[in-house]
């Protein structure tokens, strides 16, 4: 990820991070940057390279619609239309 990229990517699971979590795992940008750094999160351009990322990964995938990918918990909808894999 490139500095930009993360910086986009921290703010947003800054403010959206309880959607994977119970308790907050970052207080501020930087620990969000560092955060994501150290969980090697991942950014992909659409929802077909994320249905990828998961079978790849080992997910069984097969029967899941659009929708139910990115409803997995690991799954972040950025603003610009890409999505962030956080693995808790």
């Amino acid at each position: 990820m490139d500095e930009r990229d993360l910086r986009i990517c921290a703010e947003y699971f800054l403010e959206h991070q309880n959607q994977l979590f119970d308790e907050p795992v970052a207080e501020n940008m930087e620990e969000a940057c560092e955060f994501l750094d150290e969980c090697m999160a991942q950014v992909f351009n659409d929802i077909h390279e994320v249905k990828d990322y998961f079978e790849d990964a080992g997910m069984d995938v097969d029967g899941m619609d659009d929708d139910e990918i990115r409803g997995q918990m690991e799954v972040f909808s950025l603003p610009d239309g890409r999505y962030l894999i956080v693995e808790g």
